[in-house]
């Protein structure tokens, strides 16, 4: 929970007017930043130990349309309020952006000044608790990809999207030459995200024309969760300051590769000193306590998918021979894989979750994946001999649920998750995804018109 400026830090550059902008932000239900800029002598003065939002903010779709069927607010509830509490571990300078710092709240009930349940903050705080009591931390790197377009967010809504110019006309995977091209908007994510204190290890390109990887140094997962949110909300600042745009969306485009998030993650000893997945003498050196792990995430993928593909278009990004896993299976180093052993023989080996999308809201696939891995330590689950091959073209290896409807089923009938989040969470959070399939179900989509208008 670590940022880079101290509140003693933050007074004194209010007093000499280094800053006077105070971004006090929550994360909502989409992974997105949300709150209240604040002068920044006000928020020294006494916003610092709370503030309040409308409880609409966690019971909203994508397109900020409150939706109705939540237990925990509605218009018969009167949409009332729930508390602000800045984390002030979390606070930060943000480069991009003049004379302003950041903290990250957590979000309180309004009378009871309990953590909301249904909060994405709070539903991994409650899972890192679990980890904490067992004598473990949980380490977490998302890796997020994006596409950067030689376009405003204006002008590609005045193109509807299509045809949009990419910062680079070619895939330039790896390709030092043509990712040059990007690095008016790339230098400045690196250097100010560091600025903030979020350490960013590289950039590089990826599978797709103006497609970019951004890789941030893990934390401990709740740490790591806040660092990806600042740095999805950040990237699209500083790329509509160069006059361009970033699309994190998990498919944009049918004949390109998708964005994913892939997330790394291990167990250390609870002073951050020991590895508790190496065990040189065990099978592909990961110990018993990371095989039960891995394999517990593998037995409830299909029940926790939603929580790493959340939207319609999500399940777009699942098609085979594009570096998108469509199995779930684990191997060693292999990226046809939904799951993949990484650092195998040194003290880095960690488990590699391949399934997520850009579009994640990390709070949550965080906590699925160490609720998922809790069980089948719980479980002592055997983990299954690695795959070998392309599993793209394996007929008999389980698969990732294809749809968001399938998704969404697994989800509500997931005893373990239900046990694990809790019960009114779990029923949030279905609703949400039920929301987002009815939605879906009754728009006409400009594909059913080029296909049907005519010819139907």
């Amino acid at each position: 929970m670590a940022g880079n400026f101290s509140f003693d830090q933050l007074k004194k550059a209010v007093s000499s007017g280094e800053i006077d902008t105070v971004l006090a932000c929550i994360v909502d239900m989409q992974g997105r930043l949300a709150g209240k800029r604040f002068l920044a002598q006000y928020f020294v003065d006494s916003a610092h130990d709370e503030t309040h939002g409308c409880n609409y903010l966690l019971a909203a779709d994508i397109d900020m349309e409150p939706v109705p069927g939540y237990k925990a607010a509605s218009w018969s509830k009167g949409y009332g309020d729930f508390v602000m509490k800045p984390d002030l571990a979390t606070l930060r300078r943000v480069p991009w952006l003049e004379k302003t710092a950041l903290v990250i709240c957590d979000v309180l009930d309004h009378h009871t000044h309990d953590d909301l349940p249904h909060s994405p903050r709070a539903i991994l705080k409650k899972q890192v608790k679990r980890l904490t009591e067992r004598g473990y931390i949980g380490y977490f790197a998302s890796e997020l990809e994006f596409y950067l377009f030689n376009e405003t967010y204006d002008s590609a809504r005045k193109k509807h999207w299509q045809g949009l110019d990419t910062a680079s006309p070619y895939i330039g995977d790896y390709q030092i030459g043509i990712t040059t091209k990007e690095e008016g908007v790339m230098r400045r994510l690196r250097n100010e995200m560091e600025a903030a204190g979020i350490p960013i290890e590289n950039s590089k390109g990826e599978w797709g024309p103006g497609q970019e990887e951004i890789n941030v140094r893990y934390a401990e997962a709740l740490d790591m969760a806040d660092r990806h949110v600042i740095l999805k909300n950040g990237a699209k600042e500083i790329a509509e300051s160069e006059g361009k745009a970033i699309s994190f969306m998990s498919k944009y485009n049918y004949g390109l590769a998708g964005n994913s998030s892939h997330i790394h993650n291990s167990l250390w000893s609870a002073d951050g000193k020991t590895p508790l997945f190496f065990d040189k003498n065990a099978d592909w050196t990961l110990s018993t306590l990371g095989q039960q792990w891995a394999a517990g995430q593998l037995k409830y993928a299909k029940e926790f998918t939603w929580f790493l593909a959340p939207y319609i278009n999500s399940y777009k990004r699942f098609q085979a021979g594009t570096f998108a896993p469509t199995k779930i299976m684990w191997s060693e180093d292999n990226r046809t894989a939904g799951f993949r052993l990484c650092g195998e023989g040194t003290k880095g080996i960690r488990m590699e979750c391949r399934i997520g999308g850009a579009d994640l809201n990390p709070y949550l696939a965080f906590a699925a994946l160490i609720a998922a891995g809790l069980a089948g330590i719980d479980e002592k689950l055997e983990l299954q001999k690695p795959f070998v091959g392309d599993a793209y073209q394996a007929s008999r290896l389980p698969e990732i649920p294809k749809t968001l409807r399938d998704a969404t089923e697994t989800l509500a009938k997931s005893k373990m998750l239900k046990e694990a989040l809790g019960e009114d969470v779990l029923e949030h959070y279905v609703h949400t995804a039920k929301w987002e399939q009815f939605e879906y179900d009754r728009r006409i989509t400009d594909w059913e018109l080029h296909r049907g208008f005519e010819r139907y």
